[in-house]
């Protein structure tokens, strides 16, 4: 990533912290991408010498392949730079791993405006002709291309690739409108466009699968904290048009934006993320510029915060800067009036918030929500909404499951990593 190195001075504490949130690709201190394929001895995963090849509209680009040896350290020793957790991934990839970037048309919903986004297609190398998927929606990240597609940016998305696609399954993940290739706005936590970029990803896979000798089988979703939200959206939307999903494991899910930002407002914990208020001014900035709320940020956002707010909206600056200039409560970032509609949920902003939750539907499909007792940022009462909601009526066989009593964010991750890959396979048709 190009702001990457200029990060390392002054940075590194509040990166560290930052790195809790959903899928910023956090290395040690003094490692790049360009380190870590050094390190692979191969060329940089970007698809330096690669054919873009084009069908009806979709592009695909190979990037590179991880061997299982690559794959096995990122169960491994990459796993313990991104952060402590007490157990371990076993080592043992069955299947070098295709990766590539795809590139397909789309519309925004919101606008009707016809886009080109991107995604990240990964295939076992030499498994069978017809494979389950798992389509895995990303967490928040603060950069454009800290995405799936530039997976030497993503650990979150290396990992899924080592637990997943290394054993047989294809994996495809979004990195939704406005990172990636996109050059729209980032559509942080925008349900309708969220979808759209998800669903027409899997249709877009869909396409290009045969020319690439495959073809799609089962389908599962999995997706950490947006990505869990992003998760239900996707969900959601899949139901709506009759396309089955075997299962759905999430983490972290911020089901119910309007009760997190609420609890970020008016009922921060001890262990409260420092990084809450970027996240809120990225959704508050999403908000205006895909609803057409052009004044809403200058509503919401405390004048001595607004310029800089808007320029990390537009990644000119990046975390590193901006969190040089905002306070670490939410309550400080935002102006007074704005928290006062808040907790009634008056206006254009709360409203739409309270409009995007994801798990209000009676469900078809099996889910296993996962949570952290110690989560910095979703609190574990949001995560587990939909089990309460599907059992009153009587839908989906839905299930809450604990990571620990010390499991903060990113430990609520690695949780739903190692445990959902055995009961995605047990659902597998032998």
């Amino acid at each position: 990533m190009s702001a990457r190195r200029n990060r390392r001075s002054g940075i590194l504490a509040a990166g560290l912290l930052f790195a809790s949130l959903c899928g910023a690709p956090i290395f040690a201190a003094d490692t790049t991408p360009d380190d870590l394929a050094g390190r692979q001895g191969a060329t940089p995963c970007d698809g330096s010498g690669s054919r873009v090849v084009e069908q009806a509209g979709v592009q695909w680009i190979h990037l590179c392949t991880y061997t299982r040896d690559r794959l096995n350290r990122i169960l491994t020793g990459e796993r313990e730079t991104y952060g402590p957790w007490e157990k371990k991934f076993p080592g043992n990839s069955s299947y070098d791993v295709d990766l590539y970037r795809v590139i397909y048309p789309s519309v925004i919903p919101e606008t009707g405006k016809a886009t080109m986004a991107s995604g990240l297609l990964a295939l076992p190398h030499g498994g069978q002709r017809v494979l389950p998927f798992v389509s895995y929606q990303h967490g928040t990240t603060f950069g454009r291309k800290e995405v799936p597609s530039f997976p030497e940016n993503s650990y979150e998305t290396r990992l899924i690739l080592a637990r997943f696609a290394s054993h047989g399954y294809g994996v495809i993940a979004a990195d939704y409108f406005g990172q990636g290739i996109s050059t729209e706005p980032n559509s942080f936590v925008v349900k309708a466009s969220t979808q759209q970029a998800c669903l027409d990803l899997l249709k877009a896979v869909r396409l290009i699968l045969p020319p690439l000798g495959r073809s799609m089988d089962q389908l599962f979703l999995s997706g950490w904290s947006q990505g869990g939200w992003a998760t239900m959206a996707f969900l959601n939307r899949l139901e709506e048009e009759g396309i089955k999903v075997t299962a759905v494991a999430t983490a972290s899910a911020f089901n119910d934006l309007f009760a997190t930002i609420n609890n970020w407002i008016h009922a921060p914990g001890p262990n409260a993320a420092v990084w809450l208020p970027a996240i809120i001014s990225n959704q508050i900035f999403a908000n205006s510029r895909y609803y057409n709320i052009p004044d809403l940020p200058g509503q919401a956002i405390r004048p001595q915060y607004l310029a800089a707010a808007r320029r990390f909206a537009d990644f000119e600056i990046d975390y590193g800067e901006l969190s040089k200039i905002i306070p670490t409560k939410v309550s400080d970032f935002l102006t007074p009036e704005f928290i006062a509609m808040s907790s009634l949920g008056k206006g254009s902003y709360w409203e739409r918030v309270q409009a995007n939750q994801v798990y209000r539907w009676r469900s078809v499909t099996p889910l296993r929500s996962y949570y952290g007792a110690m989560d910095e940022a979703t609190p574990p009462y949001v995560a587990q909404l939909p089990v309460g909601w599907q059992k009153v009526m009587n839908g989906a066989t839905t299930s809450a499951v604990p990571t620990g009593a010390h499991a903060d964010h990113r430990k609520t991750f690695f949780g739903m990593v190692f445990e959902s890959k055995p009961w995605f396979d047990s659902l597998l048709r032998r």
